[in-house]
């Protein structure tokens, strides 16, 4: 309930404040996006199938963004960013649909 009640306040927090991202980040951010993504689902998965532990989920949650991240900006530094942010995008796009295809199966049995 708690989770449900601090996502409420950031969307309400995010919509009032409208914060801007910097220029430099603003490429790293759908990254990052897509990176906690990956993390929040596997942790629905985990907490579905009973092995869920926040302790994991919370370092899973920030090391996923942050090597996310650095794998983008060493693409950036090495002039194939695009290339290598397509790669980060296509690797968790299949870990997320994998995550979300296990929790369809465990809630429907289908």
């Amino acid at each position: 309930m708690i989770a449900v009640l601090a996502l409420i306040v950031g969307v309400v927090l995010g919509v009032v404040l409208e914060p801007t991202v910097p220029v430099a980040l603003q490429p790293y951010l759908p990254i990052a996006v897509v990176a906690a993504l990956d993390a929040v689902f596997g942790g629905i998965r985990a907490k579905l199938d009973g092995i869920f532990d926040d302790k994991q989920f919370v370092v899973s949650f920030v090391s996923n963004v942050l090597v996310a991240g650095l794998i983008v900006y060493l693409g950036d530094q090495l002039g194939v960013g695009g290339q290598l942010s397509t790669g980060v995008v296509v690797v968790l796009g299949v870990r997320i649909f994998g995550n979300v295809a296990a929790i369809r199966r465990h809630l429907f049995r289908a």
